[in-house]
């Protein structure tokens, strides 16, 4: 050992602080806790949050800005759980930076998410904007896809129908001799105990198989309603037809009135809809976004049920416009999107489409000839129009430009399941991971 000694900086844990902490000083000045805060408290419009508090009863409430910054820095660090955001808001010093040392409990973290979605997803387009003023779109090329993300339920805890109409006379059954029997009990132990004893709950183990069957008949009567409902039915702005009674987003004909037998609801998320995805099947949604390829700013975001992308296209396109005032030059996208209607659209808007047509068949040297979808003239024109550019053709920008945003999104925020059920609030739900990616391409050129 050395003798001569060195000498480090004090460590003391004890030491008072002599004037109060300034919540600037907690992180960096350039940080992104510090832009979120200071975007929020002075660029955002607020009032249709803000407005909903008129009542002066009870204790003042945390302020509605707070929680907004709360939530938008807590996505933009990976962090979407009310418990986890909470438990930050007293463990981590960027946080504190955020909130101004307020420390909300997860209930009033969830709560006030729940109860504010329709306004939280309304600041996609604000957002959108700042980053239109700050130059950081061009209306260039903008790409399309779409990504599958899990829903908040597993795809077991779905039925088809053939299965409901065979599990269910046996479930009732079953559940019917074990009332018979349970009332057989009950009334050796009114003999026995008297009968002005409680002995008349049901059994766990009779109310579970009993909620079991409630569940199936409930899911086999909608599937049912959806089967003899025409197809003009449906909402347009909810989550369309079950899975198994669609087919490339339409609903398919059911000439018995009655549905198909692989049809399926969920009984956890009944708005999800069983998608392939990663070589299997998952309960899921469809997010789809249109992305600048400047700064890779999502321009414009939408949620569906359909594991297709092609009905996608065309409301990407229009809700580019009516959010920024104007269209894009170009549009690429894959072959998800392609089909001879949407290439029609696109001519109509004047908007310059680059789609897939589809693959080759296998051992097919001519891409003119035998393709996976048929010949079309719109079709084989945009097959002619990719081949002709080869590497040089605009559609080899949809990769550089839209996927990564996924990869964003999903592998560096590890954002891959919903937290929220139910069609309406899963939708807002991506439009708040959509905000929060255009926020930090906000930040980063702004540092």
């Amino acid at each position: 050992m050395s003798c001569m000694s060195k000498l480090f900086r004090a460590w003391d844990v004890d030491q008072e602080w002599l004037l109060p902490p300034s919540i600037h000083e907690f992180v960096p000045a350039g940080h992104l806790a510090h832009f979120v805060r200071d975007t929020v408290r002075e660029a955002l419009d607020l009032s249709a949050i803000i407005g909903v508090y008129k009542a002066e009863q009870g204790q003042p409430p945390y302020h509605p800005g707070m929680l907004v910054a709360l939530l938008l820095y807590g996505y933009s660090r990976g962090i979407y759980s009310s418990r986890q955001l909470a438990r930050a808001c007293e463990e981590r010093v960027d946080v504190m930076a955020v909130t101004g040392m307020n420390r909300p409990d997860f209930r009033t973290i969830s709560d006030f998410r729940k109860r504010h979605l329709t306004a939280l997803s309304g600041l996609f387009l604000q957002v959108l904007r700042l980053c239109k003023a700050a130059g950081l779109i061009t209306f260039g090329h903008v790409a399309m896809d779409g990504t599958k993300l899990k829903a908040n339920a597993s795809r077991h805890k779905a039925m088809s129908y053939q299965h409901m109409v065979e599990q269910e006379p046996k479930l009732a059954a079953e559940v019917q001799g074990w009332l018979d029997q349970a009332a057989v009990v009950d009334a050796a132990e009114d003999a026995e105990y008297g009968t002005d004893r409680r002995g008349d709950e049901m059994p766990e183990w009779v109310a579970n198989k009993q909620r079991r069957l409630e569940h199936i008949r409930a899911a086999k009567a909608q599937l049912e309603a959806e089967a003899q409902a025409g197809p003009d039915a449906y909402d347009p702005d909810g989550p369309g037809p079950s899975s198994g009674m669609q087919e490339r987003g339409d609903r398919k004909p059911s000439p018995a009135a009655r549905p198909p037998d692989k049809a399926q609801r969920n009984f956890t998320d009944p708005d999800s809809r069983i998608m392939p995805s990663g070589g299997g099947y998952v309960a899921a949604y469809n997010g789809q976004i249109a992305v600048d390829s400047a700064h890779q700013i999502i321009v414009a975001q939408r949620l569906g049920t359909n594991p297709a992308d092609f009905d996608a296209l065309i409301p990407l396109v229009d809700q580019t416009k009516t959010n920024l005032g104007r269209k894009a030059r170009e549009v690429s996208a894959d072959s998800g999107f392609a089909s001879e209607a949407n290439l029609a659209a696109m001519h109509e808007r004047r908007v310059r489409p680059y789609l897939s047509p589809g693959r080759l068949r296998h051992g097919q040297a001519d891409p003119t000839t035998d393709r996976v979808l048929k010949r079309k003239p719109l079709m084989q024109g945009m097959a002619d129009t990719i081949r002709r550019a080869g590497y040089r053709s605009r559609y080899r920008l949809r990769k550089q430009v839209v996927e990564p945003v996924f990869g964003q999104i999903k592998q560096a925020r590890g954002f891959r399941q919903f937290l929220l059920r139910g069609f309406q609030k899963v939708r807002a739900e991506w439009a708040m991971l959509c905000t929060v990616h255009n926020f930090l391409k906000l930040h980063a050129a702004a540092a």
